[in-house]
C-alpha cells in the first residue's frame, strides 16, 4: 500500500505540468489550482482549433465555395430583381489571399472543433454547478452541441438575404458597382454564422442555471415580456448586416428557444417542490437582505 501511495511521486505523469490538479472532496480549489485548469482547457480547445485547421487546408478550394455560396445566391436574387445591378468580389492586396486563407481554416476549426471546446468550457464551469457532473455533461454536450449548429446554420442560410437586402439599396441605372472586399466579406459572415450560432446556446445556459439553483422557472415566465422586448434589441444590435430579415430570423428562434427553456425549468422546480409561492417568498427575503 505505501508503494502505490507513493508512486504519484516517484514517476511523474507525462506532461503533468500541463495537466489539471486533481478535485478535492469538497469540490473546492485553490486559485493557482483553477489557473491551471484555466490553462489546460484552453490549451486542448486551442489545439483541436489548429488541427481541425489544418486539415481544412486540404479542402481550401471547397471551403471557399462553401463560404461563397450565400454571395452567388444573394447576386442571383439581386440581378433578378435588379438585371443592371454590378457586383464584384475582389481581393484587396497583396497579402489579402494569406488572410483570408488563415481567418476561412480558422473559423472551419472553431466550428468543426466544437464538440471539443464546448466540452471542456463545460468541464471547468460544471463542478461549481452541480454536484454531478459526470452525469450532465452528455446531457449538456447533446443539447449544445445540434443548437449550436443549427443557429450557425440558419445563420449560413440567412446570409444571403441580407446580402441581397444591403445591396438592394444602390441606387438603379448610374453604373455603380459594388466592390465587396473578401477578407471584409467573410469576417461578415463569420459574425452572422457565430452570432446566430452562439443566440442558440440560451436554453441551455438557462437550464443549466436553473439546475445550480440560480434562476427558478417562475422567474423566468416573469421576466418574459422583458426578455422578449431585449431580444429584440439583441438582435438589432448583433446581426452586423441590421437588416430587419436577419433581425427577425434571430429573435424569433431566441423567443421560442426561451419559452422552451422556460417550460424545462418549470418542469424541473415541480420535481424538486418549487412553486410559485415559494419563488415570491424567496425574492421578498432576498430583496429584505434576510
Amino acid at each position: 500500500m505505501a508503494t502505490t501511495a507513493t508512486e504519484p511521486d516517484a514517476k511523474p505523469r507525462r506532461l503533468g505540468w500541463l495537466r489539471p490538479p486533481a478535485p478535492s472532496e469538497d469540490g473546492t480549489m485553490a486559485l493557482m489550482d483553477h489557473l491551471r485548469e484555466v490553462r489546460y482547457r484552453l490549451t486542448i480547445s486551442v489545439t483541436a482549433v489548429v488541427i481541425t485547421g489544418i486539415v481544412a487546408i486540404f479542402f481550401y478550394k471547397e471551403l471557399i465555395d462553401f463560404i461563397l455560396q450565400p454571395y452567388f445566391t444573394a447576386r442571383a436574387a439581386l440581378m433578378a430583381a435588379n438585371p443592371g445591378a454590378q457586383t464584384l468580389i475582389v481581393n484587396d492586396g497583396v497579402v489579402r489571399p494569406l488572410t483570408l486563407a488563415v481567418i476561412a481554416c480558422s473559423m472551419a476549426g472553431v466550428i468543426v472543433s466544437c464538440p471539443i471546446w464546448m466540452y471542456q468550457l463545460w468541464a471547468f464551469v460544471a463542478p461549481g454547478l452541480v454536484s454531478k457532473e459526470k452525469k450532465y455533461a452528455m446531457g449538456f454536450l447533446s443539447a449544445a452541441i445540434p443548437l449550436f449548429l443549427a443557429g450557425c446554420t440558419l445563420g449560413y442560410f440567412i446570409w444571403p438575404k441580407g446580402i441581397a437586402v444591403m445591396l438592394g439599396f444602390t441606387p438603379q441605372g448610374l453604373d455603380i458597382v459594388n466592390l465587396l472586399e473578401m477578407s471584409s466579406f467573410l469576417a461578415l459572415e463569420i459574425k452572422i454564422i457565430l452570432v446566430f450560432g452562439v443566440s442558440f446556446l440560451l436554453p441551455v445556459v438557462l437550464v443549466a442555471l436553473n439546475m445550480a439553483g440560480v434562476v427558478k422557472g417562475h422567474q423566468l415566465v416573469k421576466s418574459r415580456k422583458f426578455v422578449i422586448f431585449g431580444t429584440f434589441v439583441f438582435a438589432a444590435v448583433a446581426t452586423p448586416s441590421t437588416d430587419p430579415f436577419s433581425m427577425l430570423a434571430l429573435s424569433v428562434p431566441m423567443v421560442v428557444l426561451y419559452m422552451i427553456a422556460e417550460a424545462i425549468c418549470l418542469i424541473l422546480d415541480k420535481r424538486k417542490g418549487i412553486t410559485a409561492d415559494v419563488v415570491a417568498d424567496w425574492s421578498i427575503d432576498v430583496n429584505d437582505g434576510k
